[in-house]
């Protein structure tokens, strides 16, 4: 499976009082990566919502595994774990920069929904993008 990748640093603003990495701010770097595998892809979230689609979050789940501190480098490889008409779920790895023992492993699951909430059918043309990403 292809991964995206793209290289974030931790922000002062991102750790609590001993300069360790909130845990809420794994899921915003989560959608760092999705939206640069989108990007990867060909295409843009801004794209998708142009042509009246959206992905919004269903399901997340992450497993810490080590802490990042304040100014540490580190990496968010995306990949499509699983992807269907209606459905796409995203899975994440954040590593050190180094490549050393992720540091975080997770999922998002989306469902592809209209303007309105309904859910819809992800156009062709996005799904054969991803699939030739896969």
């Amino acid at each position: 499976m292809k991964a995206a990748a793209v290289n974030l640093r931790v922000r002062y603003a991102e750790t609590d009082q001993m300069g360790v990495a909130y845990h809420s701010n794994y899921l915003v770097w989560f959608e760092v990566g999705r939206t640069n595998f989108c990007r990867s892809c060909g295409f843009t979230y801004a794209e998708l919502e142009e042509q009246g689609i959206y992905l919004p979050v269903v399901e997340v789940h992450c497993r810490y595994r080590r802490p990042l501190r304040y100014d540490q480098e580190f990496r968010v490889l995306t990949h499509i774990r699983e992807l269907r008409k209606r459905f796409i779920s995203f899975g994440y790895v954040i590593e050190t920069d180094d490549g050393d023992t992720p540091v975080a492993e997770g999922e998002t699951r989306h469902v592809v929904t209209d303007r309105e909430g309904r859910t819809t059918v992800l156009p062709s043309e996005y799904r054969d993008r991803m699939l030739n990403h896969m």
